[in-house]
């Protein structure tokens, strides 16, 4: 079923079939949702479970919609086969509490005192695409790259997708990776390491990996500092959003956050902090203002990724404590020159492969490596097999069909790259995708 298509009839039948809650008629529904989503289980069993956990999610979701009072509505979104547990337990990521009573910078140098009524950074194109941070607890750096995009964009004219994974891997005095983090150390990272690379030198694998000291070095974009908004002052933030995107914490474990769907979301939530998002601008509708928050669970989610939180809620710490832990980077000095292009990579004192490769080892003793490969992939998953390797989005290999695979989601869905022609023979490696069809 074309995926359209698909969003069409299960808006349909959520919202106007009367006679929906009957077994049949939830089980279609889930197939169709499946077909949407590229859902595909294990087994039977495995299937049959997701079914009572997506039917349980489908009762919360027409209560809420049913209201008819609510500013904002629910949907059976990619999140509706996981348990609130599940969810809360893969999507999440912020370490608040690693905060000792006293945050590290507390100054608001240069905010804006003619605050516009409305302010939207991705119109003026200061905001990267949504990302997905996965089954990774790394909100944090999702939060913390988001900013420093935005304020890179705003000193130097170039919008620069930067690289998370360099964070997760590399960034761990204070942070840890899949674990948790905060933005505040996130910052201080780049400012200590003089620059942050790429998300395309760099990218994202939703795991953690071992720190790519060369990749390291490749600093391409600088920040100067960073600036604290102090705590339960929305006055000060919406001047800080005004100036440019901030990151905030904020309760994004609630149920209705994990199947929301579109409209200004009013809660209820807690204001205990569990997960960074970055306020990208701000608005009123009817009489009602919002915060313009970009997520990091991908563009399945919410409003192709985004969601509007209730603004001037008259708590001082704001919906959800989106008030409470604020903070944005600072720059002013010039991004270093573009770094050499990569040389070759090394796999051994007398072995290299050619830069963008990845070497694989064919041949091992006691642990100790005695031949290489070059796979033609930069990053990539060496497999098994000793012949073949995936890249590092798709590190699943299936040698027996020839192709490379990943885990999505609550890793019983998995996903594939078909080939067009058969593996060929390879001087040095050759991946499973050559020739995908994309």
């Amino acid at each position: 079923m074309e995926p359209l298509r698909a969003c069409f009839l299960l808006s349909f039948l959520l919202f106007f079939d009367p006679c929906f809650a009957s077994p049949s008629h939830i089980s279609h529904l889930f197939e169709t949702w499946c077909d949407q989503h590229g859902k595909r289980y294990s087994s039977e069993e495995e299937k049959s479970y997701r079914l009572k956990v997506f039917e349980d999610n489908y009762a919360f979701v027409t209560q809420h919609n049913g209201m008819g009072n609510s500013s904002y509505s629910l949907a059976l979104n990619a999140f509706a086969d996981l348990t609130h547990h599940e969810f809360k337990a893969s999507r999440l990521g912020l370490s608040a509490g690693a905060i000792d009573g006293s945050r590290p910078n507390l100054q608001l140098p240069g905010l804006v005192r003619d605050i516009p009524a409305s302010m939207d950074w991705r119109t003026k194109g200061a905001v990267t695409k949504v990302k997905d941070q996965g089954s990774c607890g790394a909100c944090w750096s999702f939060s913390a790259t988001g900013a420093i995009e935005g304020i890179n964009k705003i000193v130097t004219g170039t919008l620069v997708s930067l690289s998370e994974q360099e964070l997760v891997d590399c960034d761990r005095s204070y942070n840890s990776g899949c674990e948790g983090g905060l933005m505040d150390y996130a910052y201080l990272f780049v400012i200590d390491n003089h620059g942050i690379d790429t998300e395309e030198d760099y990218p994202y694998l939703g795991r953690e990996n071992t720190c790519n000291k060369e990749k390291l070095k490749r600093r391409v974009v600088t920040v100067d500092g960073f600036t604290d908004v102090p705590a339960n002052n929305e006055d000060l933030l919406l001047q800080a959003v005004a100036k440019q995107p901030v990151s905030v914490g904020i309760c994004g474990s609630e149920r209705a956050f994990q199947l929301y769907s579109k409209g200004i979301f009013t809660g209820p939530c807690s204001s205990s902090l569990d997960h960074a998002v970055l306020i990208v601008g701000y608005g009123s509708e009817n009489g009602v203002d919002y915060w313009i928050v970009k997520n990091s669970w991908g563009t399945r989610w919410g409003m192709d990724g985004y969601i509007h939180m209730l603004r001037n809620s008259g708590d001082s710490k704001g919906l959800c404590g989106i008030n409470t832990l604020a903070s944005y980077p600072m720059k002013t000095s010039p991004n270093p020159p573009p770094p050499p292009p990569p040389g070759p990579t090394k796999c051994d004192l007398f072995t290299y492969c050619s830069a963008g490769e990845t070497c694989c080892c064919t041949h091992r003793i006691f642990g100790i490596c005695f031949s290489w490969k070059c796979c033609e992939l930069d990053s990539a998953v060496c497999c098994k097999d000793n012949r073949h390797c995936c890249p590092y989005d798709y590190p699943v290999c299936d040698t027996k069909k020839s192709q490379c695979l990943k885990r999505v989601g609550n890793a019983t869905r998995m996903e594939a790259f078909e080939k067009r022609h058969s593996t060929r023979k390879f001087s040095s490696w050759r991946p499973f995708v050559e020739n995908w069809v994309l």
